[in-house]
């Protein structure tokens, strides 16, 4: 590796691209083609970067399959940052292997990182947390030990582990500091933010209070009967119930619980439920239909008591019931929450992350471009999401698998 080489490295190293541009921005070999993907990378510029990166794997020779994977790694960074999550993860995966076969230990870990992050973007928690598992943040050097501890905090926050979120934190904040690097810094403390900032609502008596993250694990474990519209689900204690495959049970179930300890009308249920501003007896006995469905699903929890006027929740063993509502009401909530964090998504990300078809993610994408809500920016592929942050509340509980109830 020759001196203009080194020296451009350790100034990425550090975080300082313009300087690492002036030692290769008119070299065209594959080394430099790298260095200057990975430069444009932390200016900003992704596409030209991924476009550069490319250019380096493809002409680097076979026999330098280190140097390949490594140029792989940095790109699938550069996906991860386009929120464009098209390429299989199987190449990410082979690439790490390499890297650890070949002992470079520093890129094998910044590829599991990437993986990881991944896998926490589109909400596949178990996968991310299998792979965290054998990082940890002591013996690293600054810059890889807050990534570590930065992804190790989201995974505790999705899943509400609080205790070990603030200590994952306050690693990131320390190894961040040591590091010396304004943005990972800046990163850490959105992180810390979200902590102070609500995330839910609790419904009582036709008021909303607002809850943050430690305020929403107090209630999920005081043993309340807690109807959770963020995921869909009924929680009581150790036991819980998903509903996010029976929207009109749960509307029904969420209905029931916003009434308590009173009752809630017939004619209420019905336009709630089925979207139905007149009923008549057909509606009333597919009323009385899906309230049986429900009564026999929340059976262990609960009791639905028919009244004169309609139905009436009764919680087993004298529990009380919450309404955990999420921070902002319509149907488009998880789509918001994703585009929240200012990045820019592709379609087929958002549809990775929720789980639903493009198709379906285009038509609420129009909906919110319609309410100004959004924007797109570029054409066709080469399309990306955009919307401004949202302050003064977090939306993780809205992310999917923020909150598992199973």
């Amino acid at each position: 590796m020759d001196s203009l080489i080194s020296a451009a490295a350790r100034a990425l190293a550090t975080g300082d691209a313009l300087q690492a541009l002036k030692h290769v921005a008119l070299r065209d070999d594959p080394p430099a083609l790298a260095l200057r993907g990975i430069a444009m990378a932390q200016l900003g510029e992704l596409a030209r970067s991924r476009e550069l990166l490319r250019r380096a794997s493809r002409e680097f020779g076979a026999h330098e399959v280190l140097a390949r994977a490594r140029c792989v790694v940095a790109e699938a960074e550069v996906a991860l940052a386009l929120r464009d999550f098209g390429d299989p993860p199987h190449a990410l995966a082979a690439a790490m292997a390499e890297l650890e076969a070949r002992g470079d230990r520093a890129n094998a870990l910044q590829a599991r990182l990437i993986a990881a992050r991944r896998w926490l973007l589109l909400g596949r928690l178990d996968a991310a947390a299998e792979l965290l598992a054998p990082v940890g943040s002591q013996g690293l050097p600054p810059l890889p030990a807050a990534v570590a501890a930065l992804a190790a905090a989201e995974l505790a926050l999705r899943t509400l582990r609080m205790a070990d979120a603030q200590a994952a934190l306050e690693r990131a904040e320390a190894a961040a500091r040591r590091a010396g690097i304004p943005a990972l810094q800046a990163e850490v403390a959105r992180a810390r933010s979200l902590l102070q900032q609500p995330a839910a609502r609790r419904l009582c008596a036709g008021e909303a209070q607002p809850l943050r993250l430690a305020e929403v694990v107090a209630l999920l474990d005081s043993g309340a009967l807690v109807v959770d519209a963020c995921r869909h689900g009924l929680r009581a204690g150790e036991a819980s119930l998903m509903l996010a495959r029976r929207p009109i049970l749960f509307t029904l179930l969420r209905a029931l619980a916003e009434a308590w300890p009173g009752d809630a009308g017939r004619d209420a249920l019905i336009a709630r439920a089925f979207r139905l501003r007149e009923a008549d007896d057909s509606h009333r006995a597919r009323l009385r239909v899906e309230m049986g469905r429900l009564r026999a699903l929340v059976a262990g929890l609960a009791d639905i008591a028919a009244t004169p006027r309609g139905f009436a929740l009764r919680p087993r063993d004298g529990r009380a019931v919450a309404v955990l509502a999420p921070p902002m009401d319509g149907e488009q909530g998880e789509l918001v929450a994703l585009l929240a964090d200012g990045a820019a998504w592709s379609t087929s990300g958002l549809a990775l992350a929720l789980g639903a078809s493009q198709r379906t993610v285009q038509r609420e994408l129009a909906g919110l471009e319609a309410a100004g809500r959004v924007r797109a920016i570029g054409q066709t592929r080469a399309r990306r999401w955009l919307a401004p942050p949202l302050t003064g509340f977090t939306t993780i509980l809205l992310l999917p698998a923020a909150l598992p109830l199973e």
